[in-house]
This record gives structure tokens, sequence and C-alpha cells, in this order.
């Protein structure tokens, strides 16, 4: 077939606007199966794959798996996922909407890793908490000198304790970077993870599809 100059201008714009949406997609990883040296993943809501070490499928690499874990190679970005967890990696294009998508575990819950100040940490999503919480531990691991904050008594299922009310320089959730967060330190062990409470998800806008919550930065 032949197309008419103009015609084909505007197919070869069509065609050059569609690989540009394309290389900035986000790359969404789901493990739901782990074995010795082999993993099954759900790239971007298809059918589930089986993955052994080496093996690329979809542009995801898998590098090392066992029972309890898949360490991944997802757009250039390693990513360690444990059974039921997910990841979302961003394209590179400078002005992509920051967003990210978790995915629910057997239990309903959204579980993932976070960078607070640099550090790795994982985080449960949380909407009845006020704000981002982390115990003491997490906190100096992440280098907060929380005994500078506000010190405040809250309630907790393990009754009342001492918290520290601090602001959080820097908390990174895949492709979403937000600053100046405010967040309590619990002393002790408690919460076990990070709890992102409603601090951070207010500057986030929350889109859920069946076991998929995608997290968009509003600012």
């Amino acid at each position: 077939m032949k197309l008419s100059h103009g015609l084909s201008k505007v197919f070869v714009f069509a065609i050059s606007m569609l690989t540009s949406h394309l290389s900035i997609a986000d790359t969404s990883v789901n493990v739901v199966g782990l074995f010795t040296n082999k993993a099954i993943i759900m790239v971007n809501g298809g059918k589930p794959k089986t993955l052994s070490v080496g093996q690329t499928i979809d542009g995801v690499k898998l590098i090392a798996a066992d029972s309890k874990t898949a360490t991944l190679q997802i757009s250039g970005k390693t990513k360690q996922l444990e059974m039921g967890q997910a990841a979302s990696v961003a394209g590179n294009a400078d002005n992509a909407t920051s967003s990210v998508t978790l995915y629910a575990d057997t239990q309903g819950h959204f579980i993932s890793d976070c960078l607070i100040n640099g550090a790795s940490l994982k985080f449960l999503l949380d909407t009845g908490a006020t704000t981002v919480a982390l115990n003491s531990g997490d906190a100096k691991f992440a280098n907060i000198d929380y005994k500078r904050g506000q010190p405040v008594q809250i309630g907790t299922a393990n009754g009342v304790v001492t918290a520290y009310r601090v602001t959080i320089d820097n908390l990174k959730i895949g492709s979403i970077t937000l600053s100046q967060v405010e967040a309590s330190v619990l002393e002790g062990g408690s919460p076990s993870v990070v709890l992102l409470g409603m601090s951070a998800l207010n500057r986030l806008e929350m889109k859920r599809q069946d076991i998929a919550l995608t997290l968009t930065k509003k600012y």
C-alpha cells in the first residue's frame, strides 16, 4: 500500500508518539512463585511466566532466587522481592509522571520497599496512620536524630508509648520522591515495618484495581 506524502508524515508521527509513550511506561513486576534458582512472575499484569536464574523475559532478568526472595533486574534497576510483593520501575523520561504500582499480598496488605534518607526499609501502607511511623531502630538506620523531635504520648495496640515528631528529609518509593514528610518515631521495636501514613499518602493519588494499587505523586 502506498501512502501520500501528507499521510506518511502523520503515520510516522503517530508511530514516534507511540514509541515515545512506550519508552516512558512503568514496568510492573509481581512475584507469584518462588523456588531455588527459579521464580514465577507477572509483568505488567500479564500471564504468569517462569524464569530461571540468568534468564530474561519481557525485559526482566532473574539474578537469584530461593524459597524466600527473588532478585530481579528491572529496566536496569535491581529489586529484591518476596512472595506476593511487587515493584514498579519507571522509564527514564524526565517529564514522565512519578507513579508506582503495588500489589496486595495474600492478606490484602500492600507491603513494599522504600528509601528513607537513602536507607532501604520495608513499609506497610496504612491509611489509618496519621503520619509515617517507624520504630527507633529504623530511625537510627535512616540517620534520623529523633530525640531532637517533639516528644508526645500516643496510644497503640500495646498501650501508651512515647513517640517523637520528626521530619523525614527524603522519602522515596520507586520513582516517587517526597521531601519534608512529617513522621513519628516510636521508642522500641514497634512498628516492625515503616507505616506509610497519611502525611505521605495525602500527597499521592491512590487508584485501586483488583489487587493492584497505583500511587501517583500529586505534589
